[in-house]
């Protein structure tokens, strides 16, 4: 539980937040300290630690005594299969008491944890493994297809698992230096041919403290849940190790993903800050389902990607909630954040929010210069003595809150005028017909480039095409607006859930 009062209002945020603060929460220091001691063990046995809602509609709760025990039992597996400190364990398994005990068992043994999807297939495994070279992969099933699939890695299914840790020691005492590596995470993987690996080490945890107060809004007693797969990051660390470091049960979902099944987890389980994929949300208010379901919810976040603002307004209708966007990058962490349950805040739909404490953000000019408020640039972040790029477009208003234009290559230059295919799409987004878009730019002999909108929409039909041009022009201007329409099945979706712009360039004339 947390040893220092976090602040609760913004401008008390602003005033009091030192680098030092988050290392008064943890037992650890700066020289040792473990991530799956700072989440499992420092904690009361008989306390909630984890919350699931499997597809199939049951539920499960485990108790932060089970997770140690556990945790411990896999620890002393590795020790006993001759994993050693440093070697990479990769756990591709659904949300379960299994792979927590994996994740923080592996941990615990100071070995390096690599999450994986469950949905990979075997090129996508492949490649993943030959980059990182785990020592072990744990499985849900059929192992043999597997070890055919990556013959020089041991893989164990977990029905096998739990009879070989069922003998092992339930205590286990973790030793690691704060600068260790403690996991890779793999990234979604729309830009490389080979999705990057990044490392984090356990002191990680105390950065992460960012996210968890000011972009998460976590306080002792939320009931929390976040249905991202803990193979990316979000799920890993917003809905898995920032409320576990903090004492909070990590509410998460197993399986394929259900709008009815994901309300009725946050009905059941009682659910008052959820944390979630914009996709997530925007499936919710297709789905027409959220009136039937009676729920607590005080906070409500996201991140990944900008909302749309049918969605914004659809959340605050619904749940008498705005929901807070957070906003950072794989390299620095969070670093704009809107302060969810922080009095003295206001939630501006569309913004972005505004800088963390203890982070410097700037909209920067091509030669890294910041620019005028209400100038568009690049999003930066002020990072060992220089402006560190984020690779998005943005603004910052003139009450110092940050707006998104579009990562760096989805900005459109059209006759001169440069234009956001975020707002673009937002506008789309307004008209009733349509359920999901995406805009690009393509080339154009004359202009140089032109949005180009893929959509899926109810009813495509003779005479939509133009509606939806004319529709976007009366809101954004009569030069900002889709010049091709391509009405779509579906939009292609890296494996985090975000639409692949890339998969779109890729296949654009």
């Amino acid at each position: 539980m947390t040893r220092t009062l976090v602040p609760r209002s913004h401008p008390e945020a602003l005033q009091q937040f030192t680098w030092d603060a988050p290392w008064d929460l943890f037992d650890g220091d700066r020289h040792r300290l473990n991530l799956a001691h700072e989440c499992v063990d420092r904690h009361p046995a008989d306390a909630t630690a984890l919350r699931i809602q499997f597809a199939d509609g049951r539920r499960a709760e485990w108790r932060f005594g089970d997770l140690q025990a556990w945790s411990s039992r896999f620890a002393n597996f590795l020790e006993a299969e001759g994993i050693a400190a440093g070697d990479r364990v990769g756990i591709m398994l659904e949300p379960s008491l299994m792979f927590y005990a994996a994740l923080f068992g592996t941990l615990k043994r100071g070995a390096v944890a690599v999450p994986l999807f469950t949905l990979f297939g075997p090129d996508a495994l492949s490649r993943r493994l030959h980059d990182c070279r785990p020592r072990l992969l744990l499985v849900g099933g059929d192992a043999e297809r597997w070890s055919a699939t990556c013959p020089d890695v041991s893989i164990i299914a977990t029905d096998a698992l739990a009879a070989r840790l069922a003998g092992q020691s339930d205590r286990y005492t973790p030793d690691t230096a704060a600068d260790e590596l403690a996991v890779l995470q793999y990234t979604s993987g729309t830009t490389r041919e080979l999705p990057e690996a990044v490392p984090h080490t356990h002191r990680s945890v105390v950065t992460l403290m960012v996210a968890a107060f000011y972009g998460l809004g976590l306080r002792p007693g939320d009931r929390y849940f976040c249905p991202s797969s803990p193979a990316w990051g979000h799920g890993l660390w917003h809905g898995t190790i920032a409320p576990l470091a903090l004492g909070i049960a990590a509410g998460a979902y197993a399986g394929r993903f259900d709008v009815q099944r994901l309300l009725e987890a946050l009905a059941a389980f009682e659910i008052t800050n959820v944390a979630a994929a914009v996709t997530v949300y925007r499936m919710i208010r297709i789905a027409g389902l959220a009136e039937r379901y009676r729920l607590r919810l005080e906070k409500i976040s996201f991140t990944g990607e900008p909302m749309d603002s049918r969605t914004f307004e659809f959340i605050e209708r619904t749940w008498g909630v705005r929901p807070c966007g957070m906003y950072g990058s794989t390299e620095v962490g969070v670093i704009i954040v809107n302060y969810p349950g922080f009095a003295g805040y206001e939630v501006r739909p569309g913004a972005l929010g505004q800088a963390a404490p203890g982070w410097e953000v700037a909209i920067v000019d091509g030669a890294g210069r910041p620019v005028a408020r209400g100038q568009p640039g690049e999003i930066a972040v002020r990072r060992k003595g220089g402006w560190f790029l984020v690779k998005d477009r943005g603004w910052q208003d003139a009450d110092g809150y940050f707006h998104h234009a579009g990562r760096s290559d989805d900005a459109i230059i059209s006759a001169g005028w440069t234009m956001s295919a975020v707002e673009i799409e937002d506008a789309l987004l307004m008209h009733p017909r349509v359920r999901e878009a995406a805009v690009i730019g393509v080339p154009d002999e004359l202009r140089g480039q032109v949005p180009k909108a893929y959509l899926v929409v109810d009813g495509p039909g003779p005479g939509l095409e133009s509606e939806l041009q004319e529709f976007v022009q009366s809101r954004l201007g009569f030069h900002e607006y889709p010049r091709h329409v391509k009405f779509v099945d579906e939009l292609p979706k890296t494996a985090a859930g975000k639409v692949d712009r890339k998969a779109l360039r890729d296949r654009a004339p």
